[in-house]
């Protein structure tokens, strides 16, 4: 008797998921003579994404495109105006505010500014240390011993504990966030931009360990940031964002070897390259988000644009399993 055909293993599921969600501040600006007016401003504007469990995902995008309301929205700080946030199937303002549901413990933090993030007044191991006191994680005379092997896990020596955030250096203060982060035991890192500032080697220290960290502790991964090279090196998935909306998602390496948006390989592009000369930038501004034209909102940039690109906002729709762009006409190099 054969033996039964081997199942293809099922989809992780996913830890985060938005579904067409929106976030629209009102703001207020002059509409002539003493007179003012409020408008909508659409910070996300259906935005759809998936973080499956166990997975590292990129979210790259330049300033202004939406990346920091959309980690506020997927950290339950900010609740989307429409659309759905989820975290593992539940809503995560609701997740969030249940005790029962671990939500603060089992999502973690890495912050853009590592040093503004961490009390000056406190010393290293007490830093370490609270995260462990909040949620009861072990005993005080444990303590001690457990910030030890923290510290020891990102790579610092152990005199670093009783040292202050102003005593140490950039690429320090990172690790001791890491650890902090890590205290809580969670099994979601995210992070914010973790490696901008440093110098290169400082950056692919870090990068390896947080590799390291994201296997050995089958982490899942959400790693923000502009640099598409740290996202190539880091993540298996990447996503572009692009003036609130993600145009592009998938593998990481087939979205930057083949990319099927034409903003992403205009990204592409600019990215610097030894012993090559600097891509010519886009032509033309970025549409203000308070008055976005009609039709698609990268047109006014796009070499590639048609006369339909005016009237029709495209969806994120689906090219290939796995991958997915928002675009009329997608490069045939995508497809």
């Amino acid at each position: 008797m054969s033996a039964p055909l081997a199942q293809a293993a099922a989809p992780a599921a996913p830890v985060f998921e938005l579904l067409d969600v929106e976030k629209v501040y009102q703001v207020t600006r002059p509409a002539g003579f003493l007179r003012r007016e409020t408008r909508g401003l659409a910070a996300l504007d259906g935005v759809r994404l998936r973080v499956p469990g166990g997975s590292s995902t990129a979210l790259v995008g330049e300033s202004g495109s939406g990346k920091s309301t959309l980690l506020r929205v997927l950290l339950g700080l900010t609740r989307p105006t429409n659309g759905q946030a989820l975290y593992r199937g539940r809503p995560i303002a609701e997740a969030r505010a249940a005790a029962a549901s671990g939500f603060t413990r089992d999502v973690a933090m890495i912050y853009q500014d590592a040093r503004g993030s961490l009390n000056p007044r406190m010393a290293v191991a007490d830093l370490v240390a609270e995260p462990l006191r909040h949620f009861g994680l072990c005993t005080a005379a444990e303590l001690p011993a457990r910030v030890a092997e923290l510290l020891a896990r990102v790579g610092l020596p152990g005199d670093v504990a009783q040292r202050y955030p102003a005593a140490l250096s950039g690429g320090q203060v990172r690790r001791v966030a890491i650890a902090r982060a890590l205290a809580a035991e969670p099994s979601v890192l995210v992070a914010d931009e973790a490696v901008s500032g440093l110098d290169v080697s400082t950056q692919a220290q870090l990068l390896n360990l947080l590799a390291d960290l994201k296997e050995s502790m089958g982490l899942t991964l959400l790693f923000i940031t502009h640099d598409l090279g740290v996202a190539s090196y880091l993540c298996e998935r990447i996503a572009i964002m692009y003036l609130g909306r993600i145009v592009e998602a998938g593998p990481t390496n087939a979205v930057l070897e083949a990319p099927a948006h034409p903003y992403t390989a205009a990204l592409r592009a600019a990215s610097p390259q030894f012993f090559a000369p600097i891509a010519e930038p886009l032509p033309g501004e970025i549409p203000s988000p308070v008055d976005l034209p009609p039709g698609c909102r990268f047109a006014s940039r796009c070499p590639r644009a048609e006369a339909d690109c005016q009237g029709t906002d495209p969806a994120l729709t689906s090219l290939s399993p796995g991958r997915t762009a928002a675009c009329l006409h997608p490069l045939a190099t995508g497809a």
